[in-house]
């Protein structure tokens, strides 16, 4: 599983025209599921987008969590994340969980997140074209593995 974060001021994320889901400050989490994440990579996976430290504290040094922060987040799943772009012109998909054990996988990130972030959780639509809007803050993006 990988997650690529991004610490925002606002994002949103719409399917045909429609916002579906929004945060005001917080994270946007960009989510791939690979062949062969666990139970507990995804549990994993869970603790660190909430308690990854990107955060300024009173002296502007990254050290507050989301938990700690009380922002939004919002996951949207991206299977060319998970992309092989080692060789050619074109990606390789074969690095990314096929659809159905990707869903299974995001759905219970998703559940695991909003178990434990009270503020809320937001998600774009598995499988669907996304338009994703956000004001990046910093900009402060970061590649997450569990």
């Amino acid at each position: 599983m990988l997650a690529l974060i991004q610490r925002v001021t606002s994002a949103s994320v719409a399917v045909d025209g429609t916002v579906i889901g929004a945060i005001g400050p917080g994270l946007l989490a960009l989510v791939a599921v690979e062949p062969g994440d666990t139970d507990a990579l995804i549990q994993r996976m869970a603790e660190r987008l909430l308690g990854y430290r990107v955060f300024a504290d009173a002296n502007g040094k990254m050290n507050r969590s989301l938990a700690d922060a009380g922002g939004g987040l919002l996951l949207v799943s991206q299977f060319t994340l998970a992309a092989d772009t080692r060789s050619g012109m074109r990606p390789s998909f074969t690095t990314a969980a096929p659809p159905a054990d990707a869903e299974r996988g995001f759905d219970r990130l998703v559940e695991l997140c909003r178990q434990r972030h009270p503020p809320g959780v937001e998600t774009g639509r598995f499988g669907a074209h996304m338009v994703v809007s956000l004001v990046n803050d910093g900009p402060v993006t970061f590649l997450l593995r569990p």
